[in-house]
């Protein structure tokens, strides 16, 4: 059996994990990152300046500012075509149509993500924490996972659309 160092950091994903129902698990062992860590390294790097020339102003806004586009404003809310949906900042695939789910909340919900796909950060800034989604390889705001999915994990990650591209299933 492995066992854990007591840290800060493990400690911290431990609080922030009591109140995501469990989204620790999406990190293995190390749980959800404190925001405060360092920052996670990844595959891809651009400047604003490079971001913005890839981005529309909208992609730019959620994926490298951490905004949240208004419910219903997606056009990938309704999508119900076969396929997989992937980072619109890198093009990295994130989570299958099999995965997704009609939430009621206005944004795309998936129940999970493709196995190493995106990295969970606590989200202290606002009064009630939550648990923010990133993509794994380039570290763009995805959206949040709470803890009122359907089974078999529990858990929604409510993300925005904005965030998203989708690449329809071979036929």
């Amino acid at each position: 059996m492995k066992t854990m160092k007591r840290t800060k950091r493990n400690f911290f994903g431990s609080f922030a994990a009591s109140f995501t129902g469990g989204a620790a698990s999406l990190r293995g062992e190390q749980g959800v990152e404190p925001r405060d860590a360092p920052p996670m390294p990844h595959e891809i790097h651009h400047s604003d300046a490079g971001w913005r020339r890839r981005l529309s102003s909208e992609q730019f806004r959620v994926l490298r500012r951490g905004a949240t586009e208004p419910p219903f404003a997606s056009p990938l809310l309704n999508e119900r075509r076969s396929g997989l949906y992937e980072c619109a900042g890198c093009g990295l695939p994130l989570f299958s149509s099999a995965a997704k789910f009609d939430s009621g909340t206005g944004w795309p919900s998936f129940f999970k993500p493709l196995d190493g796909a995106v990295n969970a950060l606590a989200d202290a800034d606002i009064p009630m924490p939550r648990v923010e989604v990133h993509c794994r390889r380039c570290g763009g705001h995805l959206g949040h996972i709470f803890d009122d999915g359907p089974k078999p994990t529990g858990l929604r990650y409510c993300l925005n659309g904005a965030a998203l591209l989708f690449r329809q299933a071979d036929s």
